[in-house]
């Protein structure tokens, strides 16, 4: 089989295992109570199944063990288990509220494993600064802090309906293509599986009204683990050689454009909570998704919103690297788009909500259109989410 139609099976059996699986989970969570229920921080009005973590990694597994007739990799089996033991320790923390350290030290412990045994990190700068491979002693804690930081990043942005899971499913498709166009296919093969896997989950999140449930903790820290593996096969020594370099492509600047919004949101959201003086891990409504609700956007505009802006982060890399900018013209680019879309802009906005300006109430009617009348395709979806496979009758 050619490996473009083994990455279209693979997907394809991702997606329909999660969408198969999904109403028993969604059941067996309003059974046993495991809702998320609504305070003065969260924006659902009424509780909300929090089991969606456990459809995502049943897809994402199916479509995996298929791949496993055709190749065998040592790496994608400890993605598998390292995203499995996130898993449940997402889960175990949905239902009994462990404490911020000792997640911590889970996750540094997991990410080390995956490093010790997966021998993927980040060992190599590409030619960034001039660099290429970087000592032991540099890499392994670069690379822990990378890891955890970015379990972290999409564990805080999942705020709003479709949100962590669209932007799984962006990255995911992004490092895919990117994999496969580089002839890294084991791993865009692990890439694609993910974004079938988490698509049902989001047009469920986005669309549903009974079949709706959260993606848990569970569910986001999972997505992380992927995400950084994604990011690890990309910067170890051993994925490329020089080719990119050869080329001037920074492949820091790539994996940081597609990761921006966040990271550079929760280093600026971490960073505030320690100048208040309080704990990096207190939960607050200072995220980037809660500046967008208050600027009366729906759930689903603000989702858009964000998604489009890191998009746009990516293009503006890609346009410098076309356009003939050196690796580290690439990386600064990339930073300065990420501080003005989430440092900057927040602040920006926040000022102008304190005074009240006609900009500000400008931007609060254009947020006000985002809410989309449940009529035509909308309540098409709905409908189809909801009533097509039956959950008009779970109770």
């Amino acid at each position: 089989m050619s490996k473009l139609g083994l990455i279209i099976i693979a997907t394809i059996i991702s997606f329909g295992a999660s969408l198969a699986v999904y109403p028993y989970l969604l059941k067996f969570a309003r059974k046993h109570n495991i809702v998320d229920n609504p305070n003065a921080r969260k924006l659902q009005r009424h509780p909300v199944p929090v089991f969606g973590g456990p459809a995502v990694w049943f897809g994402f597994l199916a479509g995996f063990s298929y791949l496993l007739f055709y190749l065998h990799s040592n790496n994608m089996i400890v993605t598998v288990v390292a995203m499995t033991m996130l898993l449940l320790v997402g889960i175990i923390d949905d239902n009994y509220n462990l404490s911020p350290a000792l997640r911590f030290l889970i996750e540094v412990a997991v990410i080390w494993a995956v490093i010790a045994i997966g021998k993927r990190y980040v060992d190599d700068f590409h030619g960034l600064w001039g660099l290429d491979m970087i000592p032991t002693s540099v890499s392994i804690p670069l690379s822990l802090i990378a890891g955890v930081g970015i379990i972290n990043a999409i564990n805080l942005m999942d705020g709003v309906d479709g949100l962590s899971s669209g932007f799984g499913i962006f990255a995911s498709l992004i490092f895919a293509v990117f994999q496969y166009k580089a002839g890294s296919y084991s791993t865009a093969y692990l890439a694609m599986c993910m974004a079938g896997a988490l698509l049902p989950f989001f047009l469920h999140n986005v669309f549903g009204r009974k079949s709706k449930m959260f993606i848990g903790d569970g569910g986001t820290l999972m997505l992380g683990t992927v995400l950084t593996m994604l990011v690890f096969n990309i910067l170890y020594h051993n994925a490329y050689g020089n080719k990119f370099e050869q080329f001037n492509l920074g492949l820091i600047p790539f994996t940081l454009a597609v990761m921006a919004i966040p990271v550079f949101d929760t280093i600026r959201v971490m960073g505030m909570r320690i100048l208040r003086k309080q704990s990096p891990f207190n939960a607050d409504k200072t995220h980037l998704h809660h500046l967008f609700i208050d600027m009366k956007y729906s759930h689903i505009g603000t989702t858009v919103s964000i998604l489009l802006m890191n998009f746009l982060i990516v293009l503006v890399w890609f346009i410098s690297w076309r356009l003939g900018a050196s690796i580290d013209w690439q990386l600064y680019i990339v930073i300065i788009c990420g501080v003005l879309s989430t440092f900057v802009f927040y602040k920006f906005m926040r000022w102008h909500e304190r005074q009240h300006t006609r900009f500000f109430v400008r931007m609060c009617a254009i947020g006000r259109k985002t809410h989309i009348a449940r009529t035509g395709f909308w309540k098409f979806m709905m409908n189809f989410m909801d009533w097509g496979r039956g959950y008009d009758k779970m109770g």
